[in-house]
């Protein structure tokens, strides 16, 4: 059996399937971005959330896609706690995550493909590997239209009391904050930073119709086209496709953005699962 997983900075998702039959089970676990997680903790991790739920024995492939994967140093990182988690499987293949949402999106297909989720990524993919990509530069210097990227907006106004007083009240007594301090003290503590900005995201799905919000994800969705997706040569020629939950969940507003950048909307969708296990089962 084949053990895929499509692996965010927040979350991955394994899916178990056999050739010729389908999926047999999915099971979800925290993220692996080995930026910000070592191999010791990616394996005991894996012995508490996976391990139980699977036998080992019958594992004979594992395919693992992961944000971060970009190089060989990152993938290795990820590979070592893997062998010592299934070390009698056959083959263990590390890929990034963004060529699992071009397999997911378009297939076989060429065209562009894009993440829009704690992160944020984009390619032109040539049917069977990215073949360009325009970094993103990661969450401190980049990574726009992402949830870390629309949360920072949302808790900078918060710090700066440029929010309207009821919005500012709300976004305090939903994340509990007591003061600038206890947010500087979290951000430069916490191992997950990117995370954590993201998390403030979260703020939108309490208004989802306020202008101010919607302002806030389309100001970071035209960033996102304006540094990334328009920087792509002929990037017109492509449909615009998606994956990820911050793309998904704001759907609206990314096409008309796409619209505006004169790109066709191709597929959006929050995750890349189901196609990807329908694309391993064909190929």
């Amino acid at each position: 059996m084949l053990l895929l997983a499509d692996s965010g900075s927040t979350k991955t998702d394994w899916a178990l399937i056999q050739p010729g039959q389908g999926l047999i089970k999915r099971i979800p676990t925290i993220g692996f971005n080995p930026y910000f997680i070592d191999s010791e903790s990616i394996y005991h991790a894996l012995e508490d959330t996976l391990i139980d739920e699977l036998d080992r024995s019958q594992v004979d492939q594992v395919y693992f896609y992961g944000a971060g994967c970009s190089t060989e140093a990152k993938k290795a990182i990820v590979y070592k706690a893997l062998i010592r988690a299934f070390p009698q499987t056959d083959s263990i293949q590390v890929g990034h995550d963004l060529l699992a949402s071009a397999r997911a999106l378009l297939g076989k297909e060429q065209g562009f493909a894009a993440i829009l989720g704690t992160g944020a990524n984009t390619c032109i993919y040539d049917g069977n590997d990215c073949i360009l990509n325009i970094d993103s530069l990661g969450y401190l210097l980049g990574d726009e239209g992402s949830g870390s990227y629309i949360g920072k907006k949302f808790v900078r106004d918060f710090m700066r009391r440029q929010m309207e007083p009821e919005l500012h009240k709300r976004f305090q007594e939903k994340f509990q904050i007591e003061s600038n301090e206890q947010i500087f003290q979290t951000l430069y503590t916490t191992q997950f930073p990117n995370r954590y900005l993201a998390g403030f995201c979260r703020f939108a799905e309490d208004f989802p119709d306020h202008p101010y919000v919607k302002n806030k994800v389309s100001d970071a969705f035209r960033d996102f086209f304006k540094n990334l997706v328009s920087r792509y040569p002929d990037y017109t020629q492509y449909t615009f496709n998606c994956v990820g939950s911050v793309g998904f969940a704001y759907k609206e507003i990314l096409i008309k953005m796409a619209e505006s950048y004169q790109m066709r909307v191709g597929k959006i969708i929050a995750s890349p699962m189901e196609d990807l296990i329908q694309f391993h089962l064909k190929h």
